[in-house]
C-alpha cells in the first residue's frame, strides 16, 4: 500500500541526507561529531528508521523537487549506514522506483567506513549503481590514529579490505579523507597513499571540533595547517595526475573559475538547500546543525518545500550571506571560498556563531591564493580547447 496524497514542489532543487541508523556506528573515531547526537533522542536503544518514515521521505523528496527535475540523488550516511542492513535499502529502491517521475533518474550515494562490507553488500551496491564513499585517512599509521574500534584497535586493514571488495565488484566509489591535527601535516604522503590504493576520486574534509567552554579541540586541523595540506596535495596532483585523479576541491575551484556554481555546499554563496533527516523522520537544517534549535519538523507530518520555507531555515540560509558580508567583503578569494562552512564559525568558548570569523579562513586563503595562477592557466587551456596538461605553458 503506497501513500497517494500529493504534496507541493519547491522552487529550487534541494538535497536531503538520510541517517537511517541515526548516530549509531561500529567504530568509535575520536573526532566524530555525530556519535553524541544519540543524546537528542529519548529512545536511545532504537535508531532504525521505520519503513513508514523511509517511504514518507522518498515520496516527499521526489515530489518536492522542482517541476522538470530529471535526476534526484539520495544520500545515505550515518553513523554507519551498513548497520541498517541490505533489506532496508532494497525497500528504499522499491519505493524510489514506485514514486519517481516518468523519465527521472534516481542516484544513490552511500558513505561508509567500509568495515562491514562483504560480497553481498558489494554485489548489491554494484547491481543498483550506488556511488560509495569510503573513509580512509591515509596509510595505516595515520588512519589508525583516530579511526578506531571501541577497544582501541585501528580499523585500517578492515577499511582497505572493504575498498578491495568495491574494486573487485566494480562499484563506483570515491575516498573521503578527514584532515585533522595528526595527518594534517602530511598532505603529499596521504594523497600518494590513496592513489597507491587505486583511488581516482578523492574528497578531503577538514575536522574542526568545537568544545563548549574550551574552544577548538586539539584533534582539529589547524587553519594554516589545512591550507598547506591542500597545497601539498595540489602539488603532488599537478605533477603527474591531472586528468587521471580527481580531487573535489580542485575540480570545484576550477569549475568556479569558469563561472560554474559550486558543487560543494561549503563554497556556495548561501546555505539552506542541504537538509538532513534523522532515523525518526525529524528534519534539520544541515548535517552539521542537528541541534534542537535547528529542527524544522518531521517528514511524516510535513513536506520538504514547506520546511525549507520555515523561518528557522530561511534565517539559517541567510546567515552565511550575512557572515560573508561581515568578514569576507574585501577578500580577494571570496568568489572561490564564500566564507566556507558556517559550522566552522566558532567563538572562543566553543560555540557556533555566524557572527564569528571562519576558523579556517587563513587556511582557505593560503590555498586559494596559491592555486589561483594554476587555475587561471588551466582555464586558458580549456578556453583554447587545449589539453589541460598544457597549463604550464599558460602561466
Amino acid at each position: 500500500m503506497y501513500i497517494t496524497t500529493v504534496k507541493p514542489s519547491a522552487c529550487n532543487p534541494f538535497h536531503v541526507l538520510v541517517k537511517p541508523i541515526g548516530p549509531l556506528c561500529n567504530l568509535d573515531c575520536d573526532y566524530c561529531f555525530y556519535l553524541d547526537k544519540s543524546e537528542l533522542f529519548p529512545n536511545k536503544n532504537r535508531f532504525d528508521m521505520s519503513d513508514e518514515a523511509l517511504e514518507a521521505h522518498i515520496k516527499a523528496y521526489i515530489e518536492g523537487q522542482p517541476s522538470g527535475t530529471n535526476e534526484v540523488t539520495f544520500g545515505w550516511q550515518g553513523g554507519e549506514p551498513t548497520l541498517r542492513g541490505i533489506e532496508f535499502y532494497k525497500k528504499a529502491i522499491a519505493f524510489q522506483h514506485h514514486y519517481k517521475r516518468h523519465g527521472m533518474t534516481v542516484v544513490n550515494t552511500f558513505q561508509t567506513n567500509g568495515v562491514l562490507l562483504d560480497d553481498d553488500w558489494a554485489l548489491f551496491l554494484k547491481q543498483h549503481h550506488f556511488l560509495v564513499g569510503i573513509s580512509i585517512d591515509g596509510d595505516e599509521q595515520l588512519h589508525n590514529h583516530f579511526r578506531k574500534y571501541r577497544n582501541g584497535k585501528g580499523s585500517y586493514l578492515q577499511a582497505v579490505r572493504g575498498l578491495r571488495l568495491l574494486q573487485k565488484y566494480g562499484v563506483e566509489y570515491n575516498v573521503l579523507t578527514a584532515v585533522q591535527a595528526n595527518n594534517g601535516s602530511h598532505g603529499r604522503r596521504v594523497y600518494q597513499h590513496l592513489v597507491s590504493l587505486g583511488a581516482e576520486f578523492i574528497q578531503f574534509i577538514p575536522v574542526v571540533e568545537a568544545v563548549v567552554d574550551v574552544g577548538i579541540s586539539d584533534r582539529s586541523v589547524g587553519s594554516e595547517q589545512f591550507g598547506h595540506f591542500m597545497i601539498d596535495v595540489f602539488n603532488a596532483w599537478r605533477e603527474k595526475d591531472i586528468g587521471k585523479i580527481f580531487v573535489s576541491h580542485f575540480d570545484n575551484a576550477l569549475g568556479m573559475s569558469l563561472g560554474m556554481p559550486s558543487s560543494i555546499c561549503v563554497h556556495s554563496p548561501k546555505c539552506g538547500y542541504n537538509l538532513v533527516i534523522e532515523h525518526n523522520g525529524d528534519v534539520y537544517s544541515c548535517d552539521h546543525f542537528v541541534y534542537p534549535e535547528f529542527k524544522l519538523g518531521n517528514i511524516e507530518r510535513n513536506n520538504y518545500p514547506d520546511l525549507i520555507e520555515t523561518p528557522i531555515q530561511q534565517s539559517f540560509a541567510c546567515g552565511k550571506l550575512v557572515a560573508s558580508d561581515l568578514h569576507c567583503v574585501n577578500c580577494s578569494q571570496r568568489r572561490l571560498c564564500h566564507g566556507a562552512c558556517p559550522a566552522h564559525r566558532i567563538t572562543l568558548s566553543g560555540r557556533i556563531s555566524f557572527k564569528e570569523k571562519q576558523y579556517l579562513c587563513e587556511g582557505y586563503f593560503i590555498f586559494f591564493t596559491f592555486v589561483q595562477p594554476y587555475l587561471n592557466a588551466m582555464k586558458k587551456c580549456l578556453m583554447k580547447k587545449l589539453p589541460i596538461t598544457y597549463y604550464l605553458n599558460m602561466i
